[in-house]
């Protein structure tokens, strides 16, 4: 189990980020049409997960804004923004902030976050996910890991660019 930091006061997750070098965990997430994708979605690809609590914030739209600025610099790389919001609701986001780059997957009817660690477990957030980066390689490997250690900051992306070159 993980901890993280919400406003000073530490969260729990229901686990840990998948291990590096192990194969990812298969998931079903929501796109914007309501159709469920998975893994097998982006086969042949480098998969960036950005996985944050709620677009409706303004740290998580920071966060997908400049993933969306960035994406388009990596070959044969997609980036998955992933929340708990409705694909309603990503939808609208993405269409207002001209997000293109970057698509939006929702965990509403999925067991994503606890598959993946980042469930938060307490507090009222309690649900939701942890801001987190995943980077999945070609193969369905887990090539990097972030867990972002308090809710209200970004992630470091320096770190995540950085690997995202060397692989």
């Amino acid at each position: 189990m993980a901890t993280i930091t919400f406003q000073t006061n530490p969260i729990q997750t229901c686990g840990e980020l998948p291990a590096m070098g192990s194969d990812a965990p298969n998931f079903s997430l929501a796109n914007i049409k309501l159709e469920n994708v998975t893994l097998e979605n982006y086969a042949g690809k480098r998969k960036v997960l950005s996985i944050v609590p709620s677009l409706d914030t303004p740290t998580c739209a920071a966060s997908a804004r400049k993933f969306n600025q960035k994406a388009a610099n990596f070959e044969n790389t997609v980036v998955l923004i992933v929340s708990a919001d409705l694909p309603f609701a990503q939808c609208r986001f993405c269409e207002i902030e001209g997000l293109h780059d970057v698509i939006a997957l929702s965990t509403f009817r999925s067991s994503f976050a606890n598959d993946y660690g980042v469930e938060i477990r307490d507090s009222a957030l309690a649900g939701l996910t942890a801001r987190a980066i995943v980077i999945i390689d070609e193969q369905d490997k887990i090539l990097y890991t972030q867990l972002v250690p308090e809710l209200a900051h970004e992630p470091d992306y320096e770190a995540v660019f950085t690997a995202l070159k060397h692989v």
